[in-house]
């Protein structure tokens, strides 16, 4: 049975972990040991504990226990921490999204060499910085077959609450880690037997449906943040730049759209 805890008193300790606090505090949690982070709503701490990190304890809403929460609290076995709506509301600042979330240990990650070993297709982001749109750029990578992720260390964390939220979960299943320094590496890339295709808007560009470009063994797509795009750095030493055909005078996509039209040509024929 699992240890179902009621609770009244938001200042409890043991609740701390889910009381208002910037994401860096949570990353900082144990430091120097790794630190912590929180998995929102069943599906998505049922693939984190797929995915072998381990959870600490539970929050949910009194009324889920034995409702979309019921299996997760189930397989975690860790104690559970309940209350009404507006009480976790007043704990942690917002409402949960179907009614559960999970405080879990972070792991320590692997060198880009470890991860991308035997990889034919990985994504490289480099500076994206909004939550929602590296979640969303997992789950594209998750369902199109990129096999890895490698970020620039000024990226927003895949871990974030939002980002792992709008990843449906997905953070936890494509294998990611970060590169050193704020610009990508491709050099680092290069080494490792990858050609690298930068998307962007320059003229020499090629269409993302170049043959040349899908038929490369290893391929790293690499896809810079809203508004600057890539730095000019890594498009000088691209092997290829790509973009995206577009109609109506629309230049660009939303760099998670894009990471999904890229992915699907990219990957084609390629799992």
């Amino acid at each position: 049975m699992p240890n179902i805890i009621e609770f009244t008193d938001i200042e409890a300790p043991e609740l701390a972990v889910y009381r208002p606090q910037r994401e860096t505090q949570l990353l900082h949690w144990y430091e120097p040991d790794t630190g912590v982070f929180l998995a929102e709503s069943p599906k998505v701490i049922e693939r984190a504990l797929r995915g072998g990190y381990k959870p600490m304890s539970i929050l949910c809403e009194r009324r889920d226990i034995t409702g979309e929460a019921a299996d997760v609290i189930k397989s975690a076995g860790v104690p559970v921490y309940t209350s009404d709506s507006a009480t976790i509301t007043e704990l942690t600042g917002f409402k949960l999204i179907r009614g559960a979330i999970c405080a879990m240990r972070r792991r320590p990650l692997p060198v880009p060499e470890e991860l991308c070993r035997g990889a034919r297709r990985i994504a490289v982001l480099e500076n994206v910085v909004n939550p929602t749109n590296v979640g969303a750029i997992f789950r594209s990578a998750a369902a199109l077959g990129i096999e890895a992720v490698l970020l620039t260390d000024t990226c927003s964390d895949p871990l974030y609450r939002r980002s792992s939220r709008v990843s449906m979960g997905t953070v936890f299943q494509v294998p990611w880690t970060y590169m050193r320094g704020a610009l990508t590496d491709t050099e680092l890339l290069h080494g490792m037997g990858f050609k690298t295709a930068a998307m962007a808007l320059v003229d020499d560009s090629v269409d993302i449906d170049d043959g040349q470009l899908n038929s490369e063994e290893r391929l790293a797509v690499i896809l810079g943040a809203e508004g600057d795009g890539l730095s000019e750095q890594t498009i000088s030493a691209a092997d290829y730049t790509i973009c995206i055909p577009m109609s109506n005078e629309v230049d660009s996509l939303n760099v998670a759209a894009a990471s999904a039209v890229a992915f699907w040509q990219v990957c084609r024929g390629k799992q």
